[in-house]
């Protein structure tokens, strides 16, 4: 099975989508990119309560590029 191809940078926001319908997504911001070429996993920081963890995404979380201060394309 091939693992999810995800590119960030520092300072993009991930999105995990909601397990079940009516919740919320969870929005983090991306504070470090821990894997080669800006694969996972990432250091975020969660909206909401502020924690802080290394995340491994799956195929039900993206990467909101625009709007980045580190993005160069």
């Amino acid at each position: 099975m091939k693992g999810i191809n995800m590119h960030a940078v520092k300072g993009e926001r991930l999105v995990v989508h909601a397990a079940h319908v009516g919740d919320a997504a969870r929005v983090g911001e991306i504070l470090e990119v821990r894997g080669e070429d800006g694969q996972p996993p990432y250091l975020v920081r969660w909206s909401g309560d502020g924690h802080t963890g290394l995340f491994f995404p799956s195929s039900d979380a993206y990467i909101d590029h625009k709007e980045s201060p580190d993005s160069s394309g």
